[in-house]
């Protein structure tokens, strides 16, 4: 019996060795971000969309998890062997030319894979949730490699970039990595309330950043920009989680209505949002990493076609997969039951390849289904 004091001090001084570890690596690893201030929690306590110091979704969710819980679900998804989780070799993306990029005047856009985007229109240039990086964590070694070895436009590549939009501070999404690539070249940041503390932290000039709540706008050289809602959630660090808004976006212009999803659960926020602003030409909305162990915070593939119908599209594409496995799907699952529903819904969807030229008034049937061969 008296082994057991010394065992219980060792497991002790254990936890607490790891917990000063982890106190040090977030504060002087800068991939962890910012944190709001304390004047920014106070004049947010003021919105309706921010309760108790973090954001809330419309609805209670998601479920607030308990530790132990948290590490259930860890071990379930670290454990859990998924038939073709990844591809069976890497995807081979189409290179773009960098110099094709310059002086574009039409429109068109290119996918590098899970959500990120290159919108061209109108002589500008705008990136959607630009991750560039290979691991979609705060440290290479704590999460799995990008199913491609390479991008389709190498960031150093890209043109002088106009607009960043960012729809939520998660890694996926928002990579530190990325960001000091291409600060130099940007004029605006837009992003949801609070995730310009990451960029300060990260060397953008505060007079580049713009935040916005739900349902604000703000124009620019012809755009309107358009902050709209979404059900999910933030957090790069234990003790951040929530304090960064999340959110979908409307880019507008005299000829063009596009809408991208960030992540989202169902609701009927869609509705609202297509009611609003529809209907667009394009809607690129999330398709993958769901499960329903976390319902309310990723579209099934069923849910991304329904949410192209509420937003009133004219064609879908579903984005949020083809680039990294952060759920217990095969890596191919999403994109084939968002075409089987939407052939049954008569919804027109496209599934470019990474790396393709995507126009407006380009024809799903004509695109190879070159994500079947698994």
């Amino acid at each position: 019996m008296k082994l057991f004091p010394k065992v219980l001090l060792f497991f002790l001084i254990a936890i607490l060795g790891l917990f000063c570890i982890y106190l040090l690596v977030v504060r002087f690893v800068p991939s962890f971000g910012g944190d709001l201030t304390t004047d920014q929690k106070q004049a947010f306590s003021r919105l309706e969309n921010f309760n108790s110091g973090t954001f809330v979704n419309r609805r209670s969710v998601p479920e607030k998890l308990s530790f132990s819980k948290f590490l259930e679900l860890g071990y379930i998804y670290f454990t859990t062997k998924v038939e073709h989780g990844s591809p069976s070799s890497p995807i081979k993306p189409l290179r773009v030319d960098p110099a094709s990029l310059n002086n574009f005047k039409g429109t068109r856009l290119f996918w590098f894979g899970h959500s990120a985007f290159l919108v061209q229109h109108q002589g500008k240039n705008i990136l959607l949730d630009p991750m560039f990086g290979q691991v979609p964590a705060p440290l290479d070694f704590l999460g799995g490699k990008r199913f491609s070895d390479a991008l389709p436009i190498r960031p150093e590549d890209l043109p002088e970039i106009d607009y960043v939009l960012f729809s939520h501070d998660h890694y996926d999404h928002l990579d530190y990595g990325s960001v000091l690539q291409l600060k130099d070249k940007v004029k605006w940041f837009l992003t949801p309330l609070g995730l310009g503390n990451h960029l300060l932290r990260w060397g953008v000039s505060a007079e580049k950043i713009i935040e916005l709540n739900w349902w604000e706008a703000q124009q620019l050289e012809g755009f309107n920009f358009v902050c709209t809602p979404a059900q999910h959630f933030s957090g790069r660090k234990f003790s951040n989680s929530q304090q960064t808004l999340w959110s979908s976006w409307v880019i507008q212009s005299d000829t063009l209505n596009l809408y991208f999803s960030g992540d989202s659960g169902y609701d009927n926020h869609f509705k609202a949002i297509g009611e609003q602003y529809g209907p667009f030409d394009l809607a690129l909305i999330e398709c993958g990493q769901y499960n329903k162990m976390w319902p309310d915070v990723h579209l099934f593939p069923e849910e991304t076609v329904q949410a192209g119908m509420d937003l009133q599209a004219q064609k879908i594409i579903p984005i949020h997969w083809g680039a990294f496995k952060l759920a217990l799907h095969a890596w191919n699952e999403p994109v084939k039951r968002a075409l089987t529903a939407a052939e049954k819904k008569e919804v027109k969807i496209e599934v470019p390849k990474i790396g393709q030229e995507i126009t407006l008034d380009s024809v799903s049937k004509a695109v190879e289904p070159w994500f079947i061969k698994d």
